[in-house]
Formats: C-alpha cells, sequence, structure tokens
C-alpha cells in the first residue's frame, strides 16, 4: 500500500516548485525506471509492481526503499496514463560549472519550451554522444515527467545547464564559433560540418531570439522540397546534429 503522505509527496512533484524545494522529482514507466537504477541518481523510493520485480530484481540495490503494489495503485500515484511497472522518486543531480574545454562541441536551446519536444531532443543528443545541453532560463524544465518520460531514459547520461544564453555565448572563447537553425541561413547539405562549436536551435514559434541570432556567427538551413511550412524542432535538431557527426 502506498501512504496517504507518500502519494500526496509524489503528486506534488509534478509542480515545478515542489520539485524544486524537494530536488528530487519522478520517473516513470520500465524503460526509464530501468534505466534510472542503473545510473548514478540518488534514489529515495521505488514502487513496483510483481511484473516489475521479478524482472529487475537484480537493479533494486540497498540504500532505498522500495514497495510492491498493484498496477491500479501504481497508476493513480503518477500521471502516465498507463503504467504497469514502477515509478521512482529520484534526486536531483548537483550540476557542475560548465566547462568550454570538457565540451568542444555543445547544444544549445533557446525557449524550447514543450516538454515533448526537449525530452526528444535531449534523447537526440544521447544518440550523438553528447553528455551536456545548454538551456535558456525560459526553456522547459528538464525534470518535468513528460520531458523524462520522452528521454526514454537517456537523461540519465546528459545535464543540463540552465544559463542566461545571451552572456553564456558572449563570454565563449573568441575560436568558438556559433550556429543556428535559421531559414536564412547556408544550405546544411552544402557544408562539411565538424562536431566543434555551439549549434542554437530556437523556440518552436519564433525559433531563435534576435538578441540571441546576433550572436550566430553562421546562420544554417534545412532545405525542403514539400509544402511543409517548417520542421519541429526536434526533428531539426536530428538532422542539423547528423550533419555535423557524420564525417567523422
Amino acid at each position: 500500500m502506498i501512504s496517504k503522505g507518500l502519494l500526496k509527496y509524489i503528486r506534488s512533484l509534478q509542480i515545478k516548485k515542489y520539485r524544486s524545494l524537494h530536488q528530487a522529482f519522478t520517473v516513470e514507466g520500465e524503460k526509464s525506471v530501468a534505466e534510472l537504477l542503473q545510473s548514478d541518481f540518488e534514489l529515495e523510493t521505488v514502487l513496483v509492481t510483481q511484473k516489475f520485480l521479478l524482472k529487475h530484481t537484480h537493479l533494486l540495490r540497498k540504500g532505498f526503499e522500495v514497495i510492491t503494489v498493484g498496477e491500479d495503485e501504481l497508476g493513480k500515484a503518477g500521471s502516465m496514463e498507463t503504467n504497469n511497472a514502477a515509478l521512482a522518486i529520484a534526486k536531483m543531480r548537483p550540476v557542475p560549472e560548465f566547462s568550454w574545454e570538457k565540451h568542444p562541441f555543445v547544444l544549445a536551446l533557446d525557449e524550447v519550451r514543450d516538454p515533448g519536444n526537449l525530452g526528444t531532443i535531449i534523447r537526440i543528443a544521447d544518440w550523438y554522444g553528447l553528455t551536456s545541453i545548454v538551456l535558456s532560463e525560459s526553456s522547459a524544465d528538464f525534470y518535468n515527467q513528460k520531458v523524462i518520460a520522452a528521454t526514454m531514459g537517456s537523461f540519465t547520461r546528459i545535464t543540463p545547464h540552465y544559463v542566461d544564453l545571451a552572456s553564456f555565448l558572449g563570454k565563449r572563447p573568441q575560436n568558438v564559433p556559433v550556429f543556428g537553425a535559421a531559414l536564412e541561413g547556408e544550405n546544411v547539405h552544402r557544408l562539411t560540418l565538424q562536431p566543434q562549436g555551439v549549434l542554437v536551435m530556437g523556440n518552436e514559434s519564433h525559433g531563435i531570439r534576435p538578441e540571441i541570432m546576433s550572436l550566430v556567427t553562421q546562420p544554417l538551413h534545412i532545405p525542403g522540397r514539400g509544402g511543409a511550412e517548417s520542421l519541429n524542432v526536434g526533428t531539426a535538431t536530428a538532422i542539423l546534429l547528423d550533419n555535423f557527426f557524420r564525417n567523422i
């Protein structure tokens, strides 16, 4: 049984204010919780169904509470429409100071506010081997449940750095180029790119803000042949990242 106090705590973590207060967040679903259990995140409590327990007993290490619950009870505790596996409460990891030396290639997000888009981008960044992303302070919360769910476990391998993006880019080393997705940019398919510098992706509706675009040294454009007005920011990120990494 889930106590009323624990249930209230779990539900409070669906709100950013309380995630910040407790420095904790929830992870739901078999894939995401299994990834979490194999990461270096500190865990508080894990709610598991009997099915999950039998399959992943080897991952349930000491140091946190494990509570076996029924599927109906688990579903009522979390935010997912269907969850027949597990729900975990984890502590947020401390974020080290950003190091340009350790990150020769940086993915920066300017006001990407949709949690699903951010989660998808985190998963894409993980696919291409990035370990950190930089986000403007008005971007979606990394620890939002919808973000976590959309990453499919990739959140465990990515560190988020929330910054004043204009200041961050303005203070970069002089030899670091800044690429930005833009309609008026250069055709990315005609360039030979290397994963060095900063790639900025903009807001879903408005793109990169003018004050950030003024810091972009090379705008990039993805040419289209059909009638679609634009690409989803997650899709555009995947296309551009592939162009940076395809030659290595």
